[in-house]
């Protein structure tokens, strides 16, 4: 919900500050996205192997105190050069996720986890839902509003956690902290000797740069391919949500059962792939209405692979691996403002060829594909692959 809640508001948010028109602020908003990537893209594997060593619990609290603060400074930003500092701050503490999914791997069995993943996934679905509805309703207030309600829910998180949520990694699961692994390069050396690891790691990596279409261009596209308000920005993101919800907790797991992971990955990527083409080539607001609907279905994609990638590795390695898929994240985060934003800001432009706002989701699209082609070429994996039966990352 503090994710969705503000990015509604952001592009005029930053248009406000920054004194910066449409096609300005989207170039902006992508070197935002790039800050906010390239801390993530560090700090996965640091809160990975934290959590390894030290738990999950400590780790995520951290983390949710330190993004209420980071909200206030966003919502009180007088201009560019505190959102940037915000932005960079929200990509230290993001990366948050890395324990958490782990958390969630530490108790379930490796076969089940494409499923519970769904659920992770069916969280932020949830939280597309109500935060961009949310925030567009704020929004038509204040665009600094949405900033305050996402600290003071990210403050009641913390809360939360503090007194209900307990430690998942067992003792004997844990190992000794190396900063050597806490770092991209080390999850990567770390990644390479697990059996197809590598492969997995690159077809989810197209996956994150086309995704990224998104999170990096959709508040600005909304405004210059259909003319949306904050409001009817945000309805399209809780349409999203929902869908992604009902995909990830009641599609996910059938799908997977009977196709397992790389089908069902294919299905997504197939399905978004043709979205991202129809967002581009049909100006209609109603028909991208539909599409959001529908591609619900890429929902599929990322729990599915970090399954597979999940399967692979030891128990106590799980963070580490979290943090790899972090890392990849981060990549995806970092390529896709620099590809899409400038594509929408140039094509918006006043020195266009031609108007055509829908030029990142035609290359989104062809990264997609790719990541298509690559998912069909790859052979199954085995369940006999399962983490549970995988030795310690420390050879014990």
């Amino acid at each position: 919900i503090g994710f969705g809640i503000i990015i509604p508001v952001l592009p005029r948010l930053v248009m406000e500050v920054g004194h910066l028109n449409l096609a300005q602020a989207t170039w902006m908003g992508g070197w935002l996205s790039v800050v906010y990537a390239i801390m993530q893209f560090l700090c996965g594997p640091l809160a990975g192997n934290l959590g390894d060593r030290f738990g999950r619990r400590p780790v995520l609290l951290l983390a949710l105190a330190g993004l209420s603060i980071d909200y206030l400074i966003m919502g009180f930003a007088p201009n560019l050069a505190w959102l940037f500092i915000g932005r960079l701050l929200a990509g230290v503490f993001g990366a948050s996720f890395s324990p958490a999914t782990a958390a969630l791997a530490d108790i379930t069995p490796p076969a089940d986890r494409a499923k519970r993943f769904g659920l992770v996934g069916a969280s932020f679905g949830i939280g597309f839902i109500i935060g961009p509805a949310l925030g567009g309703i704020l929004g038509e207030f204040s665009h600094h509003a949405p900033f305050y309600a996402a600290a003071a829910l990210a403050g009641a998180n913390f809360i939360f956690g503090l007194f209900f949520f307990p430690e998942t990694l067992k003792p004997e699961n844990r190992r000794s902290f190396s900063l050597a692994r806490a770092n991209p390069v080390g999850a990567l050396l770390a990644a390479r000797k697990l059996h197809g690891v590598l492969g997995l790691a690159g077809i989810l990596l197209l996956w994150n740069v086309a995704s990224m279409v998104y999170p990096a261009t959709w508040s600005y596209f909304a405004i210059a391919q259909y003319g949306w308000s904050n409001g009817m920005i945000g309805v399209s993101l809780a349409c999203a949500g929902i869908g992604m919800a009902v995909v990830q907790v009641k599609i996910l797991g059938p799908v997977v059962s009977r196709l397992r992971e790389r089908r069902t990955a294919m299905i997504g990527v197939a399905v978004a792939a043709a979205g991202y083409l129809t967002y581009a080539l049909v100006p209609s607001p109603a028909v991208g209405l539909a599409v959001v609907i529908i591609t619900a279905l890429q929902a599929l994609v990322q729990p599915s692979v970090t399954a597979l990638m999940s399967q692979r590795a030891p128990a106590d390695a799980q963070g580490e691996m979290q943090g790899f898929i972090g890392s990849l994240n981060g990549i995806g985060a970092i390529a896709g403002p620099l590809l899409f934003n400038p594509a929408l800001a140039w094509f918006t432009g006043p020195n266009a060829p031609f108007y055509f706002p829908g030029a990142a989701f035609v290359i989104a699209s062809a990264f997609a594909l790719l990541a298509l082609i690559a998912l069909a070429m790859t052979g199954r994996v085995r369940d006999q692959v399962a983490g549970s039966n995988i030795p310690s990352s420390t050879g014990a």
